[in-house]
This record gives structure tokens, C-alpha cells and sequence, in this order.
């Protein structure tokens, strides 16, 4: 159910995720969905969170291989591209957008992306330390900036694809950055940490 579930999502859009139409894709007796979930809304709220913990189990061994901040954001856009071809581009939109009629979508929506959000918060822990940015950049705030950031241009790239390629690139060129700065002298990293210290960029 939980796959039929997904799969109307995906494939109707949340406007036409009736118990009749899941388990007609799931191919199981409608009558199933409410004797295991007790309501539509309570299969679609636990199908999401199936649906991220699947992917995100998918990419981990990927994510903890990531060494710099410029990997993980070629990881970001490699992500970009299978999710948008899988189609799940289209139905994070649909999440979004259903929240509001459907209210339990909204925290099974905001848990699943807390799944990925916990997973990057991990990579940039493990990257930053060493480099300038380190006691600087706070891991947990700056994961779930990047989340945030990579589902405004999945959504965004939907009516504005130039825009959103632009943006990516500029991402690109910020991680390009950071590894120059990585590659400074210890003198220079330490002039760096210093600058943004003075500018207030802290932590704590």
C-alpha cells in the first residue's frame, strides 16, 4: 500500500489519491487502507516518510563518502537530476502544495526532509573541520540551508529552468571557491577565519 500510495502520488498528483485509486495501483482491497492506516491522509503521511527513508538509504554510503563541500554539492545536483527524472520533483510539489488541505502531510513532508537534512548535517561536520570555516559555520543551521536551497530549485526549476541552472552553477563556483580557500597557506586560512570572526560571522 505504502508503494501504491507513492506511485498515485507521483503518477495522478495528491488531487486524485483516493483510497480507491492507491489500492487499485497497489493492488490491494481498498477496504485494507483504512484497517491498516484508519485513513487516507494517514497512508499518504506514512508513505512519505517511507518513500525519503528509501532514498536517503539509497545515497548514505554515497554522502559519507563526500570529502569536501564542492563533492557535496556535485552530489546535490547528481541528486537533482534522479530525482527529477524518477519523478520525485514533481511530487515533493505535491506534498507541498497538498500540506494545507491534507495537515498531515505537512510534518510527514517536513520529517522526511529531516531525514536528508540530518545526513548532510553529518557531511558538513566532517568537512568543515580543519577548514577556516570551522567554529565559524554552524553544521546543523548551514544543512538545512542547503535542503532548503536544493528544494526551492527543484520547484523552481519547473518554470524557470535557465534561472535555475544559472543558480546551480553559482553554487558550483561558491564550492570552487571553498576549495581554493582550503588550499591557502596556514597563515592565509588563519587571516581568513580571523576576517570572518571580525565580521561577526559566529556560531555562538
Amino acid at each position: 500500500m505504502l508503494e501504491g500510495a507513492l506511485r498515485t502520488l507521483v503518477e495522478q498528483g495528491i488531487a486524485k489519491a483516493s483510497a480507491r485509486t492507491i489500492a487499485a495501483t497497489g493492488g490491494v482491497n481498498q477496504a485494507l487502507v483504512f484497517y491498516h492506516f484508519g485513513s487516507v491522509d494517514e497512508l499518504l503521511a506514512a508513505a512519505c516518510r517511507h518513500g525519503a527513508e528509501l532514498r536517503v538509504a539509497r545515497h548514505r554510503e554515497r554522502l559519507r563518502a563526500v570529502g569536501s563541500l564542492g563533492e557535496l554539492l556535485a552530489f546535490g545536483r547528481e541528486l537533482h537530476v534522479e530525482e527529477r527524472e524518477a519523478g520525485h520533483v514533481d511530487f515533493l510539489g505535491q506534498l507541498l502544495a497538498g500540506a494545507r488541505a491534507h495537515p498531515r502531510l505537512g510534518p510527514a513532508t517536513a520529517a522526511g526532509l529531516d531525514l536528508w537534512i540530518a545526513e548532510i548535517e553529518q557531511v558538513l561536520a566532517r568537512v568543515l573541520v580543519g577548514s577556516p570555516l570551522a567554529g565559524v559555520a554552524d553544521p546543523a543551521g548551514l544543512a538545512r540551508a542547503v535542503a532548503a536551497s536544493f528544494v526551492g530549485l527543484e520547484l523552481y526549476e519547473g518554470v524557470d529552468p535557465a534561472g535555475a541552472e544559472a543558480a546551480f552553477a553559482a553554487l558550483e563556483q561558491l564550492g570552487a571557491l571553498m576549495a581554493a580557500v582550503e588550499e591557502l597557506n596556514p597563515v592565509a586560512r588563519k587571516a581568513v577565519t580571523y576576517a570572518l570572526r571580525r565580521q561577526g560571522v559566529r556560531t555562538r
